[in-house]
């Protein structure tokens, strides 16, 4: 049975209460950085994204150009920190170009 609460509680505790009791930040983490990729990257890298998933700590990003993948692979670092910053936490560590 859940919990009540009888105290006003503001909507965004509320919300947060309600996915760390069912376990879904991992899931919202995945969307945030989904969207992330897609608003910091730009339409020319979106073209060529084909699939973006989380595992854990390690972001794969399937590209469909090569000269792009080298492109972005040497910003790596720059790349990890704008989307954890876009984020607002540290959800990646390791960003891995495929």
């Amino acid at each position: 049975m859940a919990k009540r609460n009888n105290d006003n509680q503001s909507i965004e505790d509320a919300l947060k209460e309600f996915v760390a009791t069912n376990n879904l930040q991992s899931g919202l983490d995945k969307v945030n950085v989904r969207e992330a990729w897609a608003k910091l990257m730009g339409n020319g890298v979106n073209n060529y994204t084909t699939a973006i998933e989380l595992k854990h700590d390690t972001l794969y990003v399937q590209l469909s150009s090569s000269v792009l993948r080298e492109e972005l692979s040497y910003g790596k670092e720059k790349i990890i920190a704008m989307l954890n910053d876009a984020i607002g936490k540290e959800v990646i560590k390791s960003l891995m170009l495929r």
